[in-house]
């Protein structure tokens, strides 16, 4: 007979069960929570392992601040127009690990092999020092019962806040007579130090490369072994062999980055003792000159101490810049713009001449051969007037033009049908309303002229453009009557305008490039001025890129300054393997015929004849040219000389291209405020007639002396005939 369970059997087997339910769900759980361990596991090391190898490597992989030089400048014939010039260095290299006190030993020991001057020395620097050498007296600056008081008063503040406020008020409690006592020697050794602190980890900042001598040199190199982190190196100082200054600048290791650009750099992976170009050529082609830094690869151990280095790329030198610019040429016409501006300013009428620009290039494929800006400075001390560089003025300044914008005016009618090829025009005064009266220089008699298209750009004649304007404002002329017009004429012209390159950007390869300023106003006397140039402003290299635009057929090629890059010379002369030439950039083809654009050029002709505003100017040259004078008579000064602004002044200008049959260089020439009064045009027509002589002597020279191609003034890369297709009529 079986024995009954008793309810004590009954709990405990019920408490068995429980236990091995419990024991069960606990093992699941463990083997839930394995599977996903290993799941995980096996998912870092399949899916993201080389993801996350590759971020190990990106931590690990450093960009060390090596000084590498950056790359040379050349002119088109392979003159050197910057260089490198190696100097001694002396350098230190922290590490994550180097604590302030190992710095400061080492710049200690530093301290008595070389001298270092201390006037970059700065009172944060003296302070900061002071804390470092007197850390017990620094304590006491700030007592326990202020510090509790600044604790009540700012509860909400984090203890970094509080710390942080604590060490402001410490360091401006430091008197100076304790700031002020330190010795020639220690503050030697805080000149070293502030260097060495003001660098980055495992990235060489140079401690002295500026007359680093011999003896320094040797004795730091011979100690190397007990100043961890020092290093004698070679650093590299940029040196211009030209005076031009669109070759630009850097700043020197000790400048590093600008504060206004720190940002755009740091995000570049620079430092912030980095050279940098800071101006024009400099600051445009940065990226290329700037050189490749070495990256290494650091390995550490547990405790963070770096035990080995190892080199993933050397450093590279920046890439060689083969420029367009031609320095015989370009020094040549400096001293034509030299001479005239120092022969003109002794003259009575003109004492607001103060500046003159020459501009020249091939207007086939937009290589610019000289960028000539040249402005007078009177020495405060011996009142002489010195001549300094203005060439960025080429680009960056503007001015009202004159007549030589009419070749636009001509084109614009024609593009606008408001004129035919051969038209003839009566060159007549115009008298609106109560208006004074508006007539050609040529014609100050009044009479009335017949004139056809190519007469009319040849003598200048305002009236034949003023009718054109009036037919593009839709307004019909009535002596002595009011002349109602449609504004939607100033955008006509001035869209047109801009096709030729005049009010906008060039494309120059130059930083900072200026448009120029549109007139504001919308009478019709200011549509008619706006027509013969005296209403906006625009640059030299404007005009220069307009005349080359009509010179080569239709064509606004952008200028270029840069035409080659270059691997680095291995000695500074031959120029290294050929990475990428610069090729010719057509913007737009203007809204013209080739017959029309032919016609213009017949005008430009017309200007050096017997009867143009330039008569015979070219007539015994072995070359052909054609051009066009400008003067702007209702110019006003807005110089230097505040005292003088507004002063009614007299603009010359003056355009052209050789040869005429196949035209291989353009030229734009502008002398502001030449005078207040009487004037010469043959001021700027002489300038012109100079610059051309010296471009084709030096040519003929040079293809004499059998140089090889390349090193010749440019014939020009024709625009192909695929690239014409592909811009407007023809």
């Amino acid at each position: 007979m079986r024995k009954p369970i008793s309810q004590v059997d009954k709990a405990k087997l019920r408490q068995r069960k429980h236990i091995a339910f419990r024991m069960n769900l606990l093992f699941f759980c463990i083997f839930f929570l394995f599977s996903l361990l290993i799941f995980r596991l096996g998912y870092l090391q399949i899916v993201k392992g080389e993801e996350y190898t590759h971020e190990l490597e990106k931590r690990e992989e450093i960009a060390v601040n090596t000084s590498v030089p950056r790359g040379r400048m050349y002119d088109r014939n392979g003159n050197v127009l910057v260089d490198n010039e190696p100097k001694n260095a002396i350098t230190y290299t922290k590490t994550t690990s180097t604590t302030s006190k190992e710095m400061l030993k080492i710049a200690k020991d530093l301290a008595k092999l070389i001298d270092q001057d201390t006037k970059r020395i700065t009172l944060g620097d003296k302070r900061d020092y002071w804390i470092l050498l007197n850390a017990n007296k620094a304590e006491e600056k700030v007592t326990k019962k202020e510090m509790e008081a600044l604790r009540k008063k700012h509860d909400t503040w984090t203890e970094k806040e509080i710390q942080k406020k604590i060490n402001q008020m410490t360091r401006e409690r430091i008197t100076e007579e304790e700031l002020n006592s330190f010795t020639e020697k220690e503050l030697k050794v805080l000149a070293i130090y502030r260097e060495m602190m003001s660098g980055y980890a495992y990235s060489p900042q140079i401690i002295k490369s500026d007359q680093v001598t011999e003896r320094e040199y040797a004795a730091v190199s011979e100690r190397l072994n007990d100043l961890p982190g020092v290093d004698t190196t070679t650093d590299w100082e940029r040196v211009k062999l030209s005076d031009n200054t669109l070759i630009g600048s850097t700043t020197t290791p000790l400048q590093g980055i600008p504060r206004t650009r720190l940002d755009y750099f740091l995000a570049r992976d620079y430092s912030r003792n980095d050279r940098v170009g800071i101006s024009y050529l400099e600051q445009y082609y940065e990226e290329l000159l700037k050189g490749q830094k070495t990256i290494v690869k650091t390995v550490k151990d547990r405790t963070g101490r770096v035990v080995e280095t190892k080199v993933v790329r050397d450093g590279e030198p920046g890439k060689d810049l083969v420029l367009t610019l031609d320095s015989e040429l370009h020094k040549a016409l400096e001293q034509v713009v030299e001479d005239k501006l120092l022969a003109l300013k002794p003259l009575g009428t003109s004492s607001l001449l103060d500046r003159a620009f020459l501009v020249m290039m091939d207007p086939n494929n937009g290589e610019v051969l000289a960028l000539v800006g040249k402005q007078l400075v009177q020495d405060k001390d011996t009142g002489k007037w010195e001549v300094r560089d203005f060439a960025f003025g080429t680009f960056t300044s503007a001015y009202e033009v004159g007549s030589t914008v009419k070749l636009a005016t001509v084109l614009t009618g024609y593009s606008e049908n408001v004129l035919s090829i051969g038209e003839v025009i009566i060159d007549e005064p115009i008298y609106i309303a109560r208006d004074r009266v508006k007539q050609s220089l040529f014609n100050r008699g009044g009479s009335r002229v017949p004139l056809t298209d190519v007469e009319a750009l040849g003598k200048s004649s305002n009236v034949y453009m003023f009718k054109i304007a009036i037919a593009l404002g839709d307004a019909v002329y009535r002596p002595h009557k009011p002349l109602p017009i449609n504004v939607e004429g100033f955008d006509k012209l001035r869209q047109s305008y801009a096709s030729f390159g005049l009010g906008v950007n060039t494309g120059i390869d130059l930083p900072g490039e200026y448009a120029g300023y549109p007139g504001t106003d919308t009478i019709s006397g200011k549509l008619l001025d706006f027509s013969i140039g005296q209403f906006d402003t625009y640059t030299p290299m404007q005009l220069a890129q307009y005349v080359s635009t009509v010179a080569n057929g239709g064509y606004r090629v952008a200028p270029r300054v840069l035409k080659e890059i270059r691997e680095p010379s291995p000695d500074g002369v031959t120029f290294g393997a050929l990475l990428q030439e610069t090729e010719a950039k057509v913007l737009n083809r203007i809204h013209n015929t080739a017959e029309e654009i032919e016609q213009v050029k017949k005008g430009m002709l017309y200007t050096y004849g017997p009867r143009g505003t330039a008569p015979n100017l070219f007539a015994n040259a072995e070359y052909t040219a054609a051009g066009k004078t400008g003067t702007a008579q209702s110019a006003y000064y807005d110089g230097t000389d505040r005292s003088k602004y507004g002063t009614k002044t007299v603009n010359l200008t003056h355009i052209g291209f050789a040869p005429v049959e196949s035209p291989e260089v353009a030229f734009s020439i502008v002398m502001p405020n030449v005078s207040t009064g009487d004037y010469e045009s043959r001021w700027s027509n002489d300038m012109a007639r100079e610059a051309l002589d010296i471009y084709f002597d030096i040519k003929k020279r040079r293809m004499k002396e059998m140089q090889p191609v390349t090193t010749d003034l440019p014939i020009g890369r024709e625009v192909d005939k695929q690239e014409k297709e592909s811009f407007g009529r023809q």
